[in-house]
């Protein structure tokens, strides 16, 4: 009896340990990735046959996109006052009646700087009066002499644009620019636009700049 029993038990641990390997195994089978299947991707599976598959593919297109390239027209000349002059020199060679003895194209290159100078480095001080704005300009060394070049020019340029009253005073380290209107609504306007919108209001740059470029506008 005693060994009955001794091998019903080994019997049993046997066929237990049995199951317990067999569902390790299906365990391990589920949880590990699919063999590696062909995906039909030419580039992934090249058929000697068929050559280099989607390689040779892309050969074309590759040559399709270096002829566009070849044709795109650069249009940025990669600096702004560059491009400007640029434009105008294409004018004034455009037109058969440029007199060159008298074009200035060094002013104009000054009067961008101005541009620049007054846009990017000049502090505006804005504040509402009655019917307006009155903007204090300052700044010092090139930034202040181009203050001076455009504000006091501007104010006159802009006077009497949509019924405005534009007019400049001159301080020791700027100038000082003020618009009103009596029209509630352009009250409004001016008070939007603010300095750079005053600033840019009331003038076609690119006959401002013809004009300078060939000596008919004094800087």
């Amino acid at each position: 009896m005693k060994r009955s029993a001794q091998r019903l038990m080994v019997a049993t641990v046997v066929g237990t340990l049995t199951l317990v390997s067999a569902a390790i195994g299906q365990t391990m089978h589920a949880a590990s990735p699919p063999e590696a299947q062909p995906t039909g991707h030419p580039m992934m599976n090249p058929d000697p046959a068929q050559g280099s598959g989607m390689m040779d593919k892309h050969g074309p297109m590759m040559q399709m996109h270096a002829a566009q390239a070849s044709n795109l027209r650069l249009t940025m000349p990669g600096q702004d006052a560059f491009g400007a002059i640029q434009e105008i020199v294409l004018k004034l060679e455009a037109d058969p009646k440029t007199d060159w003895s008298k074009v200035d194209l060094e002013a104009l290159r000054q009067h961008l700087i101005d541009m620049d100078e007054v846009t990017l480095r000049a502090v505006a001080d804005s504040r509402q009066i009655d019917g307006g704005l009155s903007i204090t300009v300052t700044g010092s060394g090139r930034t202040l002499s181009a203050i001076h070049h455009m504000i006091a020019a501007h104010a006159r340029e802009i006077n009497g644009l949509y019924g405005w009253n534009a007019r400049s005073e001159s301080l020791a380290d700027g100038e000082r620019l003020i618009v009103t209107a009596s029209d509630p609504r352009q009250v409004e306007r001016i008070r939007g636009l603010g300095f750079i919108g005053l600033m840019v209001s009331g003038i076609h740059h690119q006959p401002h700049h013809l004009a300078i470029a060939k000596g008919q506008m004094v800087h």
